[in-house]
């Protein structure tokens, strides 16, 4: 894999974990050895991935490597991307103000809330009768 050269870091949303890995390249993105465009359908989760190297203007200049498990597509896509913008952090301290200042370094901790018991779902009730 050439992980020599390699900055990793992980990034999280909601219940996804993302493990990173970048090193130059030539810009190619493998999410669990398949390439973005395959693990991605969607075009809008593949610009959020790709959006920390857009902020630093580093488009195509690194190979990355990621294993990400957990969540569902859009939290995944959140997690790379956090994940992304810690490893550019590692690699490149003058990468941070942008990235900071853009809410890309900041752990989005929203998580589902659990169900409590007499509810519905986590607040919903029952519908209320006077009669």
């Amino acid at each position: 894999m050439g992980l020599e050269k390699a900055t990793y870091s992980t990034g999280k949303r909601k219940e996804a974990v993302a493990r990173v890995w970048i090193m130059p390249g030539s810009g190619k993105f493998t999410i669990n050895k398949k390439p973005i465009e395959q693990y991605f359908g969607r075009p809008v989760l593949q610009m959020v991935a790709r959006q920390p190297f857009q902020i630093t203007q580093m488009t195509d200049r690194f190979d990355v490597v990621v294993t990400t498990v957990g969540g569902g597509n859009s939290g995944q896509a959140g997690a790379i991307k956090h994940g992304i913008s810690k490893a550019l952090c590692i690699f490149d301290v003058n990468f941070r103000p942008a990235l900071k200042k853009a809410g890309f370094i900041t752990r989005d901790s929203r998580v589902v809330e659990r169900k409590k018991y007499g509810k519905h779902k986590a607040r919903k009730s029952t519908q209320y009768s006077k009669r």
